[in-house]
Formats: C-alpha cells, sequence, structure tokens
C-alpha cells in the first residue's frame, strides 16, 4: 500500500508547508545590549553612529609623507611619531616624514604612508626613499568602510559574530531584536526516570527531555522544563494548560500513538485544535502539530531517535518562523552509497549516516547495522541523514543517495 492510500499519513513536503504556514512570526520586540543581540532577529535596521574609519589612518607600519613635497633618494627628517591612540599632534611641515604605527591617524597634511620596509634609516636619524608614493597610498580613508547614518543592518537579519563587529564599530550599543521564544517541554510516560535515579523492572531513563533540551539549546530560545508527567488524563490537562499560559510552543515526547494511554491527541482536540497527525516519515510517523488557545503544540514520538529526529526536521523549523528567521533547509549533499540500505515504499525514510569523501567522491555508509527508532547509537555516531524517497525501495550499494547534512541543530 502506497503513502497516499493510508489514511491519515501526511507526505513529509505537505506537512512542513503547512506547519510553516500556520505559524505566525513573533512581533513583539525589545531593545538589547550588543553583546545580548548575537544570534537574535534585527526588528528594525540599523544605522552607524559613526564613520569608519572615524580618520584618516595608516593601514601600514611605515611613514606618513607629503606625496607632492616628497624628495626621492634624498635623506627626509623624522618629526615625530604617530601611534595608536597618540597621534602627532603638532603642525606637520610637508617636507619631513612622520613615524607611523599601523591603525594610528594620519597627520593633516600628510597624504601617503610609505612602509618602513622600503624605507632606509641613516645614522642620524633621517630616512630615505627609493621610490615615489602615491597621493592615498596605505592609507584608509574616513568612512571608507560605513559612512555616518547609513544602514549597516537590515531588519529580519539574524545576527551572527561579523554583525556584532560591525555594529560595534560603528558605535552601537542596544538594538532592537524580537522577543526570545519560549518553548516548554514535557515528557510523558508512567515509565519514565530521570538519570541517575534507580530502575525497577519496566522503568526506562527519560533521554527524550534533555535531547530536545540540548537542540534547542542551539536556537537560541528560552526553555522550560516541565518535566515528566505520567500517561494519566488530568495531569496532562493540568501540564497542557500550565504551558500553554507561559510559552509560545508546548513540546511533549510520546503519547501521540495509539494506544490504551496515549492521551496527548485527546487533550489537543479538547483544549484546542489538531493541525496535522501522522506523517509519511521513518522514523517518526506519529508528529502531531497543532494549537492550543495561547501557544502552538509540537507532539513528538515516545521512541528517542524518532523525537529526535522529527524536531530536528520539523520542530526547528517551527521555532525558526516564530523567531522570524523562516525555514532554514539542511545543506542536501549527493553521495555513493557505501553499502546496501534496507527500505520498503510508502513513507520518506532518514537512515543515519556517516558521510566522507572517498576515490570516487563522497560517499556514505550506516551509521549502524540497526536503524530502528530505538537506536540512539546511530544518532550519536551520525553526520547525517540519508534520506531515501518514499517511493523509494532498497538501496544497492553503489547506488546514488541523497545526504541531509547535520546543521547546528545536531552540532
Amino acid at each position: 500500500m502506497g503513502c497516499c492510500d493510508q489514511p491519515g499519513l501526511m507526505p513529509l513536503d505537505e506537512g512542513l508547508s503547512l506547519l510553516l504556514e500556520l505559524v505566525s512570526a513573533n512581533q513583539h520586540t525589545e531593545f538589547v545590549d550588543l553583546q545580548s543581540s548575537l544570534h537574535r532577529v534585527c526588528a528594525t535596521e540599523v544605522r552607524s553612529h559613526c564613520n569608519a574609519p572615524s580618520f584618516d589612518n595608516s593601514a601600514m607600519d611605515g611613514y606618513a609623507v607629503s606625496s607632492q613635497h616628497f624628495r626621492l633618494n634624498q635623506p627626509m627628517e623624522v618629526q615625530g611619531k604617530s601611534f595608536a591612540g597618540l597621534p602627532f599632534k603638532s603642525e606637520f611641515e610637508p617636507t619631513k616624514a612622520i613615524r607611523i604605527m599601523t591603525g594610528a591617524a594620519v597627520p593633516q597634511g600628510a597624504d601617503a604612508v610609505i612602509m618602513q620596509e622600503n624605507a632606509t634609516v641613516n645614522h642620524d636619524g633621517s630616512v630615505q626613499f627609493s621610490q615615489a608614493p602615491s597621493a592615498g597610498q596605505n592609507i584608509r580613508c574616513i568612512g571608507e568602510d560605513i559612512e555616518h547614518d547609513q544602514i549597516i543592518v537590515a531588519p529580519l537579519t539574524h545576527l551572527k559574530p561579523p554583525h556584532i563587529a560591525l555594529m560595534a564599530s560603528a558605535g552601537v550599543d542596544r538594538v532592537s531584536v524580537f522577543t526570545k521564544t519560549k518553548v516548554g517541554i514535557i515528557s510523558t510516560g508512567s515509565e519514565l526516570k530521570n538519570p541517575g535515579q534507580p530502575l525497577k523492572f519496566g522503568e526506562i531513563y527519560n533521554s527524550n527531555g534533555p535531547s530536545i533540551k540540548a537542540m534547542l539549546s542551539h536556537l537560541d530560545v528560552d526553555i522550560i522544563d516541565y518535566g515528566m508527567i505520567e500517561d494519566d488524563l488530568e495531569q496532562i490537562k493540568q501540564a497542557f494548560a500550565i504551558a500553554d499560559a507561559e510559552c509560545d510552543f508546548v513540546i511533549t515526547s510520546g503519547g501521540v500513538s495509539v494506544g490504551e494511554a496515549d492521551y496527548i491527541k485527546d487533550v489537543l482536540e479538547q483544549m484546542g485544535r489538531v493541525d496535522f497527525w501522522k506523517l509519511a516519515i521513518k522514523p517518526g510517523k506519529p508528529f502531531a502539530f497543532g494549537q492550543l488557545p495561547n501557544s502552538y503544540f509540537i507532539g513528538l514520538p515516545g521512541n528517542p531517535v524518532s523525537a529526535a529526529v522529527t524536531f530536528h526536521i520539523l520542530g526547528a523549523q517551527a521555532i525558526r518562523q516564530h523567531q522570524n528567521i523562516g525555514y532554514k533547509p539542511m545543506k542536501v549533499l549527493p553521495a555513493i552509497a557505501a553499502n546496501s540500505f534496507k527500505k520498503a515504499p510508502g513513507r520518506m525514510d532518514f537512515q543515519r549516516g556517516i558521510w566522507s569523501v572517498g576515490e570516487e567522491g563522497v560517499e556514505v555508509k550506516t551509521a549502524t547495522v540497526a536503524q530502528g527508532s530505538h537506536i540512539l547509537s546511530s544518532m550519536a555516531d551520525a553526520n547525517c541523514y540519508i534520506a531515501l524517497e518514499q517511493d523509494r525501495g532498497s538501496v544497492n550499494a553503489g547506488e546514488v543517495v541523497n545526504l541531509w547534512l547535520f546543521d547546528e541543530v545536531m552540532s
């Protein structure tokens, strides 16, 4: 039976498009100090507070001279020095030279800098040069990089370290950014225990909570961990109500399947709405997306690999949409299969792989032989997904496959 013949299974592209359509970009803004704006999104344009450079300065260690009054192969008296932060303050005599260091202010009247490697210093302290300089040589002019009041960062820019440096050089100390997205995490399952606690028969450690928090840490959001709750209808309702009042997104793991104790979908339908449930992907078929009264809901499967894969491929994109970053696809790279991959047609399959460059180009092998949705070692050893199309069957060694390279969320 094909994917489209299975009631309730939505192709990945359709689910992702619907998710991005349903999530509205955050419009709340705040001013933060420059350093705190890193990884945030600009709410307004940023203008320079000054010229950069704010004065003509030397691009080299050497000697500042006047090109018009330069004397070739004749000794020139060194009138003084100009160092970074310690400029030459006397009136410059154009027939003389000024010893100057990189970044230091060029004295008024000088219009060229001769690098020190092209200078000969005489015993009496004078200096002479074998080549005549041209006007403007080795000088960084005022406003060469940035002019005063110039727009240096556009609205909706996702700020990275070079933007911080640019704004700092332009005298900007505070930036208008969109407020941080608040994400609440709820781990469901009566069998769950925190790492470090003793396990009874039938209990397991909660790996989904720490996994999702770790991935969220790369998305620059505020995280509220509501801990673990049992598979109890009333407890789930109460947890949803609290998280919905405090967060922009509520993310759960577990309880979205069709078992007798899987209440998540029922509670979501009572308190809000289910926009879609079940995707034609493997692992992660029982992924759910919906809306509570005040927040968006992301329901991840309980199996740890399924939870990680669906959050990485879908959940992170929903959060970026809210952050005003928008859709950020992983890089796709064709590769030669180094081994065979078992697959049945019907769902898009994201097997975990390790790619490298070999003699024949980019090649990929499975991270582990076992690719089950409970095999976390397949994620820990991987650096990409081997993305096998939903209609494709098993792959033989030597065939070409598409890789989705892990981005910062999984780094």
